[in-house]
């Protein structure tokens, strides 16, 4: 009977509890445990285990107050209400902090992992749209405190003077605005070799979508390499080869070769690709140039990839999720080891919030391509359950997050409302450059299809 019972409750969850036992399951807790042999997890605390620590700092991530410590107390108290039968938490924050800091980076990591094989198991054929798996990635930097440790480490990234900032790269699946991967890196990293390390994180079906900051011929060889699809967006420093003469202006779709003269140079084979060509509609001035490795028209076609690309303003909805929703503009741990698990927890909390908002609201049927939730909204439940001040809550946490549902309509007013001062002006990237290849560029060419 108990049995049954708790197996209703995972398949039919009501509470934020067992919303969260959905991506948070057992295996997932003994993988994140295995992540680091024994022999080398140190001293244990013994009031603060791995799951109290995880799920009080989800708590801490969603939770309103002035300070941490208000929203400490708030997100202790509610992780003891919920589970009666564990051994207390301790009560001091800074007990919290000193055995938050002591968990290894790579038992997060796997957390994450297990929560994003979860998520896949989850939603399966939902993340697919029109044949692929639709993936943004951007960056955006994270203010931090000004101490002296951050200062140190960190440096600094942005004008002189600035703060210590923290730099996230992350795939977004833009069909749903679902969180999917992150990588994290002081305010300088490369978000390019950040996006290599993550793309053991896709299924060959994903189709990575990037604009023009990104494109490089390692990047694009590297996606090829893990077999999968790009789509990038080009611009005037990008030099593209044509096998016969031909003229920006009449381009419509074709192909080409990525083939760059330093690569040339090492011998590195061209990437065949086809460029695409999107015509400027409404209040847009300029075309926007797409270079993509499908060279199938069939099977991405330029209006899927032009939708495709359209989405990848989500990417930039997602960050400011993070940052103004659930209010991580700046992060407020003032070590680096404390910085970094931070953000990676309260990463994981805004990708579950988005995933089991997301699972809740959208039916299977449902149109693929709208985001359905209201992120507002659902932090709004959230904190309402994590109060926990009504002992019989009518209706349930369940029937509230089906309540907040995002009212959809037709973008017409530009995204940016006004000129931020400081802020260098927006310039659509220029078309690319297209070359018609030499007879000695054609006889190389043959040597490495031949040689392929």
């Amino acid at each position: 009977m108990k049995a049954a019972r708790k197996l209703r409750r995972l398949q039919h969850p009501q509470s934020l509890m067992e919303h969260l036992r959905q991506f948070l399951t057992p295996q997932v807790w003994k993988q994140a445990r295995q992540a680091v042999p024994p022999g080398t997890r140190g001293r244990s605390l013994p009031r603060w285990d791995l799951q109290p620590l995880v799920i009080i700092m989800l708590a801490l991530t969603w939770a309103a107050g002035d300070s941490q410590e208000e929203k400490f107390e708030t997100a202790r108290g509610y992780y003891v209400a919920s589970h009666e039968a564990r051994k207390r938490p301790g009560k001091i924050l800074q007990g919290f902090q000193k055995a938050l800091s002591r968990v290894p980076m790579r038992q997060l990591k796997a957390l994450a992992a297990g929560v994003r094989r979860q998520i896949r198991l989850r939603f399966a054929e939902r993340l697919l749209v029109d044949g692929f798996e639709p993936m943004g990635c951007d960056g955006s930097r994270i203010e931090c405190p000004r101490s002296a440790e951050l200062e140190a480490r960190l440096r600094q990234a942005g004008k002189d003077d600035s703060a210590p900032t923290v730099w996230v790269t992350a795939f977004v699946h833009l069909a749903t605005g679902l969180l999917w991967s992150w990588q994290l890196g002081p305010g300088t990293a490369d978000e390019r070799q950040h996006l290599r390390r993550l793309l053991g994180t896709l299924s060959p079906a994903a189709l990575i979508i990037v604009d023009a900051a990104y494109m490089g011929y390692e990047l694009a060889w590297a996606i090829l390499q893990a077999k999968m699809s790009f789509l990038m967006r080009m611009s005037s420093k990008v030099n593209l080869y044509t096998m016969e003469k031909a003229e920006l202006e009449t381009w419509s779709e074709g192909p080409v070769f990525y083939w760059p003269e330093n690569a040339r140079k090492k011998s590195k084979p061209p990437i065949p690709c086809r460029l695409i060509r999107v015509p400027a509609k409404g209040k847009a001035k300029n075309d926007v140039w797409l270079l993509t490795n499908i060279l199938d028209s069939a099977r991405l076609s330029l209006t899927t990839a032009a939708k495709f690309y359209r989405w990848r303003w989500r990417n930039e909805g997602v960050f400011r999720t993070y940052k103004r929703t659930i209010n991580k503009l700046k992060l407020s741990s003032r070590t680096v080891r404390l910085v970094h698990r931070e953000a990676e927890v309260s990463l994981l909390a805004l990708q579950i919030l988005l995933a089991h908002a997301d699972l809740t609201l959208r039916s299977k049927k449902a149109i693929k391509g709208e985001p359905a939730i209201s992120p507002r909204k659902v932090l709004l439940a959230i904190r309402r359950e994590l109060k926990g001040s009504e002992k019989r809550r009518v209706p349930s946490y369940h029937e509230r997050v089906k309540g907040c549902g995002v009212a959809h309509r037709h973008q017409t007013s530009p995204k940016a409302r006004r000129v931020w001062p400081r802020r260098k002006p927006h310039e659509p990237p220029k078309p690319p450059i297209l070359l018609t290849l030499t007879d000695e560029q054609k006889a190389l060419l043959d040597q490495h299809l031949g040689a392929a």
